[in-house]
C-alpha cells in the first residue's frame, strides 16, 4: 500500500531551505520605534496638559500605546521575512496578514545592489537590493549582515551571469 502519491515524495526532496533575517533588524526597527513615538508621548501629552488641563495630558498614553502595539507588530514582520537560494532561483517571502513570495530566476537578474544607510552601519547590517529585466518584479533582502550580504551578492552575479550567457 502506497503512504504518499508521487507529487508529494518529489516535494519533500525540493522543499527549499530557507534563511532568516538576523536579529539586528528587529533590534534597530524596535529602537527607533522606541525614539520616536518615545519623543511623541511627551509632546503629545504635555501641549493638551499645558492648555487645556491636566486630564488632557492623559493624550500621552496614545503613542505610549501604538508603541506596544508596534512592538508586537515589529516581530511578527521580522519573523516573516526569509529567503531561500535555489538551482534556479532565489526565493523571498514575506508578510503576515497578506503572504508574499518573490521568485527571481538568476537569468533575469540585471543588477545586485548591497545597500548599507547610516543607522544600518551603526547596527552592522546591509540590504540586498535586485533588479530585473521587469521593474515589477524588482526585490530586496533587508538587514542582513554585512559579510552575507556581500556573499549572496557575489553568489548572485556569477548565477546571473552564467545563466543569463545562454540568453
Amino acid at each position: 500500500m502506497e503512504t504518499g502519491s508521487p507529487a508529494d515524495a518529489g516535494a519533500t526532496e525540493t522543499e527549499p531551505v530557507w534563511t532568516g533575517l538576523p536579529p539586528g533588524l528587529l533590534r534597530m526597527r524596535r529602537l527607533l520605534l522606541v525614539v520616536w513615538l518615545g519623543l511623541l508621548a511627551p509632546a503629545v501629552g504635555l501641549l493638551p496638559g499645558l492648555l487645556a488641563g491636566p486630564v488632557w495630558a492623559a493624550f500621552a498614553l496614545l503613542p505610549l500605546a501604538a508603541m506596544a502595539w508596534g512592538w508586537v507588530l515589529l516581530g511578527r514582520n521580522w519573523r516573516s521575512w526569509r529567503y531561500a537560494e535555489r538551482a534556479d532561483d532565489l526565493l523571498i517571502s514575506r508578510g503576515v496578514l497578506w503572504r508574499e513570495e518573490t521568485v527571481v530566476p538568476y537569468g533575469r537578474m540585471q543588477l545586485v545592489e548591497v545597500t548599507s544607510g547610516p543607522v544600518e552601519r551603526y547596527f552592522g547590517l546591509a540590504s540586498v537590493q535586485l533588479h530585473t529585466a521587469a521593474a515589477a518584479t524588482d526585490a530586496a533582502i533587508p538587514g542582513l549582515d554585512p559579510a552575507e550580504a556581500e556573499r549572496l551578492r557575489d553568489r548572485l552575479t556569477e548565477l546571473g551571469e552564467a545563466r543569463s550567457a545562454g540568453l
